[in-house]
């Protein structure tokens, strides 16, 4: 494994108006490795996923992929290295699953035949568990778990290095969830792909992470080994993972 990290942050800060919400991230999250990103709402999880992508500007700091910045001669190429699975599904409503599936593989100078996009799309829906006559059906004729499916076959249609899973068992009963996340572990480590996942979902963060990080007042309060939380000495974390009211984490009331 490269000792240069896929994904480097170092003093990434990002403030609206008065609110700090990224007050000094450092991270690095190495090749090939499923990092969970935990904290509570408003601590800055969505902004620095979005900082990474390129979607919003730091105020401060850098964000190296394999060691280089982020090019903004050609913002097509940089964002054809990611995947992502948002956290509404945010499937077209108007279009069939297929399209849905290979809707960036029929766009640019690149872009694949209908009839070999739709191929392809039947593969990656069949290796999330879906039959091939779901290709046809429009996003609304599906269950929620079923959604949720197509976008993670959407999120790997194009073999991204690196993929982005935001809530990705939100809405879902425990039985549909513990589905989704085996399918991701699967799916990553199957494709070798570097993960990053926000979550509020504990049975998640067991299932999919390699490393943990805890984000608070918008700086990393802990990170370590998926193995290592149940016993880190951190009382934040400690508070968080076993959803108590009492804590140094202050709950609004």
């Amino acid at each position: 494994m490269s000792s240069i990290p896929k994904i480097s942050l170092t003093g990434v800060t990002k403030s609206f108006g008065d609110k700090h919400v990224l007050a000094g991230i450092d991270l690095d999250i190495a090749a090939g490795e499923s990092m969970v990103i935990i904290g509570g709402s408003g601590t800055g999880k969505s902004v620095l996923l979005k900082c990474i992508l390129g979607l919003m500007k730091p105020d401060a700091g850098e964000i190296l992929i394999d060691g280089q910045a982020a090019s903004t001669s050609n913002r097509d190429a940089f964002l054809a290295r990611f995947g992502m699975l948002f956290q509404g599904g945010a499937l077209f409503d108007s279009l069939p699953v297929w399209h849905n599936v290979a809707f960036r593989l029929r766009q640019g100078n690149g872009r694949l035949s209908k009839a070999d996009a739709r191929d392809l799309a039947i593969m990656k829906l069949r290796r999330v568990g879906l039959k091939p006559e779901v290709a046809d059906l429009f996003p609304a004729e599906l269950s929620g778990g079923m959604q949720k499916r197509v976008g993670l076959a959407r999120a790997i249609a194009a073999e991204p290095e690196i993929i982005f899973f935001d809530e990705p068992t939100t809405g879902l009963d425990p039985i549909m969830s513990g589905v989704i996340n085996e399918l991701i572990r699967e799916i990553v480590v199957e494709m070798g792909a570097t993960a990053m996942t926000i979550t509020h979902d504990m049975s998640s963060v067991r299932a999919i992470a390699d490393k943990v990080v805890m984000i608070h007042d918008g700086r990393v309060q802990w990170t370590g080994s998926v193995d290592d939380i149940d016993n880190s000495g951190d009382a934040y974390l400690d508070q968080f993972i076993n959803a108590r009211a009492e804590g140094p984490i202050e709950s609004v009331r």
